[in-house]
């Protein structure tokens, strides 16, 4: 896992840090390597080829793997929240002390280009007892370690983790003394996006419940422990042949379909949720709607033409065959009949009607009644 040999590392002392040391060690994938630098200056990185992408601290990209070299920093809080520090680097920081400031001690490993293995906090053996420990108390001085800290949960749980107790205490602590609050909308997002793509990302929500902070971030969410454990469980209960991207989107409609339009529409502001997560909810929800009405009262034309106009099918048909497979996951009968009332209501087209003679405010209302008659035919034949 050494530095490459190149002649934009010769001569550095370069160290692989982090998450590649873990998952290299776990026998987790491993997809990109970080490296700081120690003992460098930003000019001498930008001679070499390096480019800086770094805003708050010296980060810079290798001129030809683009990998992100790092140089040795340390932090020191100096306000509330994620970005509430002051980033010092210089040639005089040592490995140590960049790795003494991260957040778990598995994230706290580095490897020398030769192989050996940096480890001042006990992270490898933190690693083999499956244990998500601080590095220091320092931990406390930056919220977006509990989400991080939930999220790595959410991605090693099956593999048997859990949170030291002692970790835990530190996270409760974040939250009640209120700096968990001001963590920024597109921080939350992003550590919550990243735990919606991870193998068991119940336990993300889980966590933040058990330590208080779910309550704080997203509280329609805490509102009712039955309801969220009933969401929850439906996290892996999802269309078939998804690709990562719509992964995430399906886990967070299956999350919130239980809310109503108001608390879903607050929680998707708060968190400044992206549009189309907000807009597959909404269908979610509609389509839980509609699952309901069937089971409690049966359908009629009327109800499955309003679902099907509610989700825009008639402009984007390609929403429906997904939905319809979230229904049949709870109700395949059900599921077939849509299917059959989708298909037929989809072959009532515009222009036959307009060659009738129908035009206008007209023209729009026998569409509407012609579709309801073909879903209703569907649902009389079964």
């Amino acid at each position: 896992m050494g530095a490459p040999r190149d002649p934009a590392v010769e001569g550095l002392e370069v160290y692989c840090v982090g998450g590649a040391v873990r998952d290299a060690r776990l026998g987790w994938p491993v997809y990109d390597h970080d490296w700081v630098v120690v003992g460098a200056t930003p000019e001498a990185m930008r001679r070499r080829g390096f480019r800086p992408v770094g805003r708050d601290f010296p980060v810079f990209l290798h001129p030809e793997t683009h990998e992100e070299y790092a140089l040795a920093r340390t932090e020191r809080k100096a306000g509330h929240g994620y970005t509430g520090f002051v980033v010092h680097a210089s040639p005089e920081v040592t490995l140590e002390e960049d790795l003494a400031r991260r957040d778990l001690t598995i994230n706290a490993m580095a490897e020398s280009p030769g192989g050996e293995l940096v480890d001042p906090h006990g992270g490898l053996a933190d690693l083999e007892a499956r244990v998500l420990r601080h590095v220091s108390p320092a931990f406390v001085e930056d919220p977006l370690r509990v989400l991080r800290t939930a999220r790595f949960l959410a991605r090693y749980a099956g593999l048997g983790f859990t949170i030291a107790e002692e970790t835990q205490s530190l996270m409760r602590r974040l939250v009640e003394s209120g700096e968990i609050a001001h963590l920024v909308a597109e921080r939350v997002w992003v550590e919550t996006e990243k735990a919606l793509g991870e193998p068991w990302p119940e336990v993300y929500f889980q966590t933040l419940a058990g330590c208080g902070a779910l309550a704080v971030l997203m509280p329609e969410l805490a509102a009712d422990e039955e309801a969220l454990d009933d969401a929850l469980g439906r996290l892996h209960r999802l269309p078939e042949e998804l690709d990562d991207e719509a992964l995430v989107r399906w886990r967070w409609a299956r999350l919130v379909e239980h809310l109503d339009d108001e608390a879903r529409g607050r929680l998707a502001e708060r968190l400044r949720l992206p549009r189309a997560h907000a807009a597959l909810a909404r269908q979610a929800a509609l389509t839980r709607t509609l699952c309901a009405r069937a089971a409690r009262e049966g359908l009629d034309g009327e109800a499955v033409l309003a679902w099907l106009d509610s989700i825009d099918a008639w402009r984007r048909g390609e929403r429906v065959a997904p939905l319809l497979s979230l229904i049949s996951l709870e109700a395949p009968a059900l599921a077939e009949t849509l299917a059959l009332a989708w298909r037929l209501a989809a072959q009532v087209l515009p222009r036959a009607l307009v060659e009738e003679g129908y035009q206008g405010r007209e023209l729009g209302e026998a569409l509407a009644r012609r579709r309801q008659e073909a879903i209703e035919a569907a649902l009389g034949g079964n």
